[in-house]
């Protein structure tokens, strides 16, 4: 027997910055349960993200989050012995969770020194519309804009 939807967690806002997107953004940083760590580089981050910019780091930072937030995807199915890529729709939670994924996996794989300076690096590119993850949401929109014949099949 199946149980109900497993309930959503309360997040509390940032100390620093009062945002709750900061803290949900640290603890999708956070390896191996040490966050501590991780809120130490992304205020870091922060802070080389406003040096280098001029502007508040956290402004910066929300634009970025906003510019590789993906409004489509594509979802597959199974129909008839065949597999179709449907586009969809996602849900406001799962946009930012991904978003956040995305900023994430592409500043890792950058090579700068730190982390701190990988996140600020990839934090300024997608405030700027360029960078890693900023190409993901880009190609995830593409893939389903090539897959809208198979929009009736939705769920």
């Amino acid at each position: 027997m199946r149980k109900g939807r497993a309930k959503k967690r309360e997040v509390l806002p940032d100390p620093v910055y009062n945002n709750v997107l900061v803290t949900k953004f640290i603890n999708n940083l956070m390896l191996r349960g040490k966050k501590q760590l991780a809120t130490r580089i992304f205020h870091d981050s922060l802070a080389i993200v406003a040096q280098k910019t001029n502007e508040a780091g956290l402004d910066v930072f929300l634009k970025a989050l906003n510019n590789v937030t993906p409004q489509i995807e594509v979802r597959t199915r199974r129909i008839g012995g065949a597999n179709y890529q449907i586009p969809s729709e996602i849900r406001p939670e799962r946009k930012i969770a991904l978003a956040m994924k995305w900023l994430i996996e592409f500043a890792r794989k950058r090579n700068e020194k730190s982390m701190a300076e990988k996140l600020a690096a990839e934090i300024i590119a997608a405030s700027k519309e360029e960078g890693g993850a900023f190409k993901k949401k880009e190609d995830t929109h593409k893939m389903a804009e090539a897959n809208k014949a198979f929009a009736h099949f939705k769920f």
